[in-house]
């Protein structure tokens, strides 16, 4: 299912006005630049700004998000035309395969696939989408420094004034830990003023989980799925606390299946 916060339209209006600092896309399109990317698929676009930063540097662009909500804010964005939206996951792929150059996972997205098996067909039908030796980019946390120490009230408090909404605190709360899987709240009280949303009482919440995996266990996964891992690099904007994972499609026409399940209906 998909959390609130990206399924609820209004909330996910306030995802960009409440994260407006995404410096951290800065290195994607540093590595689109570097491996002369010209077609992109973005799983997971969201409210689509990667997807529309590379758009406006020439480059053709499929984004696909499970989102309709976010998707729909997307599309609103001033260039939005320029790029293929598409809602669903890596599962709801076209057929035939697009053949892109560079398959891209930012922020949190290859940790919210939480469920196995949905994470190995995402892999899967990464490597489909990618033309031969293309590239597959994504980040994951690094589980050794439990970034979710932090994700409580006095160390994620906020107050924004965002234009049609007014004031918006918002906060993180830790819910549960358990194994690899980490539970998170996300609280949002809107208290008028500024000209926007006149309901002094009224709150939302998202609950989200994201899956830690270790290092060695992605590496498997990739392999498994018939990459080569060319890279395990540095977040520039996080340095010591993510992987960023750079792995190459063979250039066979499918990936192995190495769990015996079909890759998609």
């Amino acid at each position: 299912m998909t959390d609130e916060i990206f399924h609820d339209r209004r909330l996910a209006e306030l995802y960009d006005p409440l994260d407006p600092d995404r410096g951290d896309l800065d290195a994607y399109l540093r590595i689109a630049e570097e491996f002369g990317a010209r077609k992109v698929l973005d799983i997971g676009c969201g409210t689509g700004v990667f997807a529309l930063l590379l758009a406006e540097r020439g480059v053709e662009v499929v984004g696909l998000d499970p989102a309709d909500a976010s998707l729909d804010v997307a599309r609103a964005k001033p260039g939005a035309g320029r790029v293929r939206w598409i809602h669903g996951d890596a599962t709801d792929l076209p057929s035939p395969p697009l053949q892109v150059d560079l398959v891209t996972m930012t922020a949190n997205v290859a940790q919210a696939i939480v469920d196995p098996e949905l994470w190995r067909r995402t892999l899967t039908a990464a490597y489909e989408a990618l033309r031969p030796g293309g590239r597959l980019v994504f980040e994951t946390r690094d589980p050794s420094r439990r970034a979710w120490e932090a994700w409580n009230r006095a160390e994620s408090y906020g107050v924004t004034d965002v234009p049609g909404f007014g004031r918006v605190e918002s906060w993180v709360e830790l819910t549960e830990v358990s194994g690899p899987l980490v539970s998170f709240r996300r609280h949002y009280v809107f208290g008028g003023g500024s000209g926007g949303v006149d309901d002094s009482a009224a709150s939302l919440t998202s609950d989200s989980t994201l899956s830690f995996r270790e290092r060695h266990e992605i590496e498997a996964d990739l392999l498994a799925h018939g990459y080569t891992v060319e890279d395990v690099r540095d977040a520039p904007d996080r340095p010591g606390k993510e992987f960023v994972f750079v792995a190459c499609a063979s250039g066979d026409s499918r990936p192995p299946d190495p769990y015996g399940t079909a890759s998609r209906t």
